[in-house]
């Protein structure tokens, strides 16, 4: 049902099912079916991934469901569309302020709207889905495409190892900085022109990488490639959340957790043979190849952000009718431009010192990112110094990570229906903690995949015969804790910090980045200087040392939310 009325507004949201217009002291009922809705595809207690945070003055003037919610009309009310964010720092609406506002009409969907990307037929979506996740997987695999021939890079400009390790931390550090820009900038113009843009540019600086004649130009260009590279990375999942509705998009951000782990493992095991055959500037060139087909689909994709596609339909909608209280709510209330260098310059770090759940998820996010990179320059020392293996065989060696991966993917589904019935039994609502069993599930594979690498490596085993199959399927443990544990933590990042959810992203993807960067500059100097086997234990007991951290959230952190500024509570 519908409720309706003049009176003043309601300073939170109500459950899913029903519309998001009340007001008091005494509503009047309206058929559902004649007024504003939530599609059943909707849940109003989970954050609108849609929602454009960083470049709305929500904290002051509300939240609405404008982006998500439909009216046979094509517009509603901005009375009574507004409730407060769910956070301390939410001012209270104001209800002076609102009421002079409230001859002004929100743009909405219309039921059915084939002009709302969550109305595309199935097959479309799931085509969208494939493009995206490509275009990360291709981003991704352009950080560790270099790993195929570190060897050839070395002699041809007569550097050391690490200096060479510095193209791949380079990219992965641009990875890091350059979400900082596109996500702002995406929320104005939306995610067509901030995909493709970034990505052309992408594929443009693997050409100077493949001619470089010097160290320097390559170690350049490779940080300018992670700084265009990371769009991709920084969007697609925004592009999932535009055309997949929060009810329904389980499975596609499944494979949207899995694509930035999925292609730099692919890197290597195309890589080894590419630089074995024609040497390390075609590592470049393929990878500009892919790259330059993933760029040309995502230029042809349709623009998918709703907050975009209603301000056009508002701008036109007032040049026909004449009138010009037709607005999307990013129109009415846009945030100063200082503000937002505040909210992706400096709320990022300042969440990171004050809020413990944020700190120690990112940590742990970024514990694991790093340990994957870690593995591009362990397995060359295992499997190649020990077992002799080529390079292109060494990238053969990945296909257990790849493996532990897809069965993550047969995985996540079962945790988004656990997750589902929580909901249910909370009667449309669940805590942020149960989004956390799948970290608790996968917490304990990432030790002992490395426990298992390190001590059936060479010297503890004879490198003859099949005793390679020991450390080449420790790779299959870590795929899987690997996704399952992103999967989980950043789900309930998302959920832990719903008004704040930009914020919180951008910090874990700055963290992940440095820890990402850091591993491949001592991995190797590591593994010999240790060994094998007290190499991986070390790892294995950082890794150890994190794995209560779900439990402890699990437990205690409702409360810990309860003591924030800024999480829900």
């Amino acid at each position: 049902m519908t409720t309706s009325s003049n009176s003043t507004v309601h300073n939170s949201p109500n459950n899913s099912g029903t519309s998001t217009r009340s007001f008091s002291p005494s509503p009047t009922v309206h058929d559902e079916s004649s007024g504003p809705r939530l599609p059943t595809s909707h849940t109003q207690e989970a954050p609108d991934l849609s929602f454009p945070y960083q470049t709305t003055d929500y904290l002051r003037t509300g939240l609405s469901n404008e982006y998500r919610e439909v009216d046979p009309t094509g517009v509603v009310p901005l009375e009574g569309a507004l409730f407060r964010a769910p956070t301390k720092e939410a001012g209270k609406l104001d209800v002076e302020k609102a009421h002079q506002l409230k001859d002004v009409q929100l743009v909405v969907w219309k039921p059915d709207d084939p002009e709302d990307p969550r109305n595309w037929s199935n097959g479309y979506r799931w085509y969208l889905t494939a493009v995206v996740a490509l275009s990360v997987i291709a981003c991704a695999f352009g950080s560790a495409i270099v790993t195929g021939d570190f060897d050839g890079i070395e002699a041809e400009f007569g550097v050391s190892e690490v200096v060479v390790a510095l193209s791949v931390s380079l990219m992965v550090v641009g990875f890091g900085i350059g979400p900082l820009a596109w996500s702002p900038l995406s929320e104005l113009y939306g995610r067509k022109l901030l995909l493709a843009v970034p990505f052309w540019v992408y594929v443009i600086f693997n050409i100077p990488c493949a001619l470089a004649k010097n160290i320097g130009t390559l170690l350049v260009c490779r940080f300018l490639c992670g700084i265009f590279a990371s769009a991709p990375l920084t969007l697609a999942g925004g592009v999932i959340s535009d055309i997949w509705d929060n009810n329904e998009r389980g499975f596609a951000i499944a494979i949207f957790a899995a694509a930035p782990y999925g292609g730099p493992v692919l890197a290597p095991l195309v890589g080894g043979f590419i630089g074995m055959q024609v040497g390390w500037r075609w590592l470049f060139w393929v990878n500009m190849i892919f790259a330059a087909v993933c760029a040309v689909l995502v230029t042809i994709m349709p623009e998918t952000y709703a907050p975009v596609l209603l301000k056009k339909r508002a701008a036109r909608m007032r040049k026909e009718q004449g009138r010009d209280n037709i607005v999307t709510e990013q129109e009415l209330f846009p945030r100063p431009f200082s503000e937002v260098l505040v909210e992706t310059l400096i709320r990022p770090f300042q969440m990171l010192l004050t809020e413990p759940i944020l700190l120690l998820m990112s940590l742990y996010i970024s514990l694991i990112y790093g340990l994957l990179y870690a593995f591009f320059f362990s397995f060359p020392v295992v499997f190649g110094e020990g077992y002799g293996f080529s390079d292109g065989i060494v990238g053969v060696t990945f296909c257990s990570v790849l493996i532990g991966l897809a069965i993550a993917l047969l995985v996540t589904p079962r945790l988004e229906k656990f997750y589902a019935k929580k909901v249910e039994e909370g009667g449309g609502k669940a805590d942020p903690e149960a989004r956390l069993p799948g970290m608790m599930l996968g917490a304990p594979f990432v030790p002992i995949s490395l426990f298992i690498f390190g001590w059936t490596a060479p010297p503890y085993v004879n490198p003859v015969g099949g005793n390679w199959v020991g450390p080449c399927i420790s790779g299959i443990p870590f795929g899987f804790g690997m996704v399952v544990i992103y999967f989980a933590a950043n789900a309930y990042l998302i959920d832990a910090f719903p008004a704040y959810v930009a914020s919180a992203l951008a910090a874990k993807v700055v963290v992940r980045s440095g820890m990402g960067a850091a591993m491949p500059l001592f991995m190797v100097q590591m593994f010999h200087g240790l060994g094998n086997g007290w190499a991986a234990s070390l790892l294995a007991f950082l890794a150890l040392g994190i794995c209560p951290i779900p439990f402890l959230f699990y437990r205690y952190g409702k409360s810990i939310r309860a003591r924030s500024k800024r999480a829900a509570s």
